[in-house]
């Protein structure tokens, strides 16, 4: 494809490796994938098999395996782990790989990314245990069935990146669509997504939500990073095309303002707020500092470019971290490539590196380098010097011009370094180029998923760095200082349900009850009608709602009728159980009527407040 050959047709613009120090090859290694430390033939074997590793894993219209076109699945494991579902983030993550490959010049990626968007558009009605939308709350629910259906299994939830990180896709695809001339697509079917997704940031990035490996409730970095990004390019995008986005320009100061709250002085605390016990130390960090880079910023500190010398301290204190971790990295010194896993806590299986993470401190490299030539100057402070000194430790702080020894040495150095963790993924890939999630910690075998959509979309995005390919600015140059003190403020938003597109009408429709009734402990409260899905006015078989958004302020009771008949038209009533499970209190007034609506919406929702 015309993207890939752009990647293996720009390898050339880099020099010969000179830092190569790898361990003996592993048990996975194969000679058709280049000899070890032949990054360049790795690449081109690699790159064809990533990008159809993605392409497996994204739903399309008679498939026939039960993936709704548009769906981006995360593995196609079922089982040990299974993760045949559909995250947002993960998802978003990947769309954006896909975008950036399409305005790249591959073509052929445009239906799979229309399919997105007509999902997305789904995927922000389905109403779920982290909510629904009528007050947002629903668009922080991480995953989903792989039908377009809610998850009701436990989970770590609500997890507050995925609306910043699908914004920023479809921002980023709408502004190629707005080159072309399209604006009647972006404007009816496109920004309302983006739009409720805004509205959520803005009104939800100050309460705290589970991380993006879905293990700590607090306050994350990456979260933070990326919720900051959303709203400096969304107000800047509203404003584009006509429309408005205030939570975008009243709370993208605080955000960032917040965001200062992760550095320590040596490096970035990837969650606060929170009881886990951690270093801090965490890809977490890296991670966010990848997916906000900016290609048209400098080295900036408060956004945490990858060339800042805050980044790139972090950059040394999280890969460090994991050097006498893993068997993997023996005799793998500072200033060395190594394998890189989550956090050095991290016990899922088995506590391993991850693809993705070492994949992710590669790029950042390839960025930092990027930076550093575009802005023509090599910045050493105080924050940056151990860094550097791990490449060349006779530098000095200084600043340093292109046609000084130091800046030609030091930025071939840091190619060379990223080049290097491309090579400990190439070691511990196996012969057919499959990329699971995980590598094991003692011999390099994959663990854990297996074909990783996220692993895969980490190699594609890397290597593209690599090559000088790089996204689209979204404004970080512009970002003005953050305010002297945080305040911690919010901005209610207003959600609508997105046009959608389909073929035929859908037959049945899943029917959100919510109801707002203050209970006691032990009290349960029902919905019960005309209709067999709400038992026929049987108590016995009304549908049971839960409290799992329930406040004092805001007590809400919620479940879904997941089939009923579009265009029918039925009666309903509340009761609620006492503490005993036995006594029946119904709630006053006529009976309640409803018609479901007929068309393309498979989810809705109705509010209600009790009758007394």
């Amino acid at each position: 494809m015309l993207y890939i050959a752009l990647l293996v047709g720009l390898l050339s613009l880099f020099s010969c490796r000179t830092r190569i120090l790898l361990a003996a090859p592993s048990a996975w290694y194969l000679g058709t994938r280049g000899a070890p430390g032949d990054v360049d033939s790795f690449i081109a074997f690699e790159q064809p098999i990533a990008l159809q590793g993605v392409l497996n894993n994204i739903g399309v219209e008679g498939k026939g395996d039960g993936v709704d076109p548009g769906v981006i699945i995360a593995s196609p494991s079922k089982e040990d782990p299974d993760y045949f579902y559909t995250w947002t983030r993960d998802s978003a993550l990947t769309v954006k790989m896909l975008i950036d490959a399409f305005i790249a010049g591959d073509t052929s990626l445009q239906p799979r990314i229309e399919d997105y968007i007509s999902a997305q558009a789904i995927l922000q009605t389905v109403a779920s245990q982290s909510g629904d939308l009528s007050d947002g709350s629903g668009l922080g629910e991480p995953k989903f069935e792989v039908n377009s259906t809610a998850f009701t299994g436990p989970w770590g939830r609500p997890q507050r990146d995925g609306p910043a990180l699908r914004a920023t896709a479809l921002i980023t695809y709408s502004q190629w669509l707005l080159s072309t001339g399209d604006d009647s697509r972006v404007i009816s079917k496109i920004w309302p997504i983006i739009s409720n997704d805004l509205n959520y940031v803005g009104q939800y990035w100050n309460q705290t939500g589970f991380d993006l490996w879905e293990e700590v409730d607090g306050s994350s970095f990456f979260t933070v990073a990326v919720q900051h990004r959303a709203l400096v390019e969304g107000q800047a995008f509203a404003e584009e095309i006509g429309m408005n986005c205030a939570a975008c320009r009243t709370q993208a100061p605080e955000v960032l303002c917040f965001l200062q709250s992760f550095w320590n002085g040596d490096f970035i605390t990837s969650n606060i707020n929170d009881q886990n016990g951690r270093n801090g130390r965490d890809a977490n960090s890296i991670l966010a500092s990848i997916h906000t880079f900016d290609p048209d910023t400098g080295c900036d500190d408060l956004t945490f470019q990858p060339c800042s010398s805050r980044a790139l301290a972090n950059h040394k204190a999280v890969t460090d971290s994991f050097r006498p971790l893993y068997a993997l990295n023996s005799g793998r010194a500072e200033g060395t490539a190594a394998a890189v896993g989550r956090y050095t806590e991290d016990v899922y299986y088995g506590g391993n590196p991850w693809y993705l993470c070492t994949l992710a401190v590669a790029e950042q490299l390839y960025d930092a380098v990027y930076q550093i030539n575009k802005t023509g100057s090599l910045v050493i402070d105080a924050i940056s010097l151990p860094f550097f000194r791990d490449l060349d430790p006779s530098v000095a702080i200084g600043v340093y011009s292109p046609s000084s020894a130091v800046y030609s040495n030091i930025t071939a150095a840091l190619r060379d370094y990223a080049d290097e963790y491309v090579s400990v993924v190439q070691e511990f890939t196996p012969p057919d180029g499959s990329l699971a999630e995980q590598y094991s910690r003692d011999d390099g075998s994959p663990r854990s998923a297996v074909a990783l959509t996220w692993s895969y979309a980490s190699f594609l995005t890397a290597t593209a760095r690599r090559s000088s390919v790089v996204p689209n600015p979204w404004g970080a140059s512009k970002v003005s200082s953050p305010p002297a003190s945080c305040s911690g403020t919010s901005a209610p938003g207003t959600y609508a349900p997105p046009p959608i597109d389909c073929t035929s009408n859908v037959s049945n429709v899943a029917v959100t009850f919510n109801v707002r009734k203050p209970t006691i402990y032990g009290e349960t409260v029902f919905v019960y009608g005309s209709d067999a899905a709400l038992g026929s006015w049987d108590t016995s078989k009304g549908l049971e709602l839960h409290a799992y958004r329930y406040t004092s302020s805001n007590p809400l009771w919620s479940g879904t009728a997941p089939s009923v008949m579009a265009g029918k038209s039925f009666e309903y009533k509340y009761y609620k159980t006492g503490t005993d499970g036995k006594t029946v209190v119904f709630e006053g007034g006529d009976n309640r009527t409803y018609t479901v609506p007929e068309g393309c919406a498979r989810n809705v929702v109705q509010v209600d407040t009790w009758q007394e």
